[in-house]
């Protein structure tokens, strides 16, 4: 069962990541956070990263590099389960904040 709010941690350019345990897992959610349609980057087969598809295009600001990938505008590091997202897993917030800048 898909869940309806879930931890995920959130990066902004030029802030630090920020723990977000009540983030509501619904698209619309998602692309407001980050600015237009979203686009996943896999970084494990239960983590992902979402972005603005469009955000290099859309000349958003620098945000961060993660694993090779040079992310524009506001990221959202999520957990997978199956096909839908899900909240982090507590092992993975350490990794996520630490790559993510934080």
């Amino acid at each position: 069962m898909k869940e309806k709010q879930i931890l995920v941690v959130i990066k902004e350019p030029g802030k630090a990541p920020v723990v977000d345990p009540l983030f509501d897992n619904c698209l619309e959610s998602f692309q407001r956070c980050v600015g237009g349609y979203i686009e996943t980057v896999t970084l494990a087969t239960d983590l992902v990263i979402i972005c603005n598809e469009e955000g290099r295009i859309l000349g958003l600001p620098h945000n961060c590099e993660a694993c090779g990938v040079d992310f524009c505008g506001t990221v959202i590091a999520v957990g997978v389960k199956g096909e839908d997202f899900a909240s982090l897993k507590a092992q993975h917030v350490p990794f996520v904040l630490k790559i993510l800048g934080g």
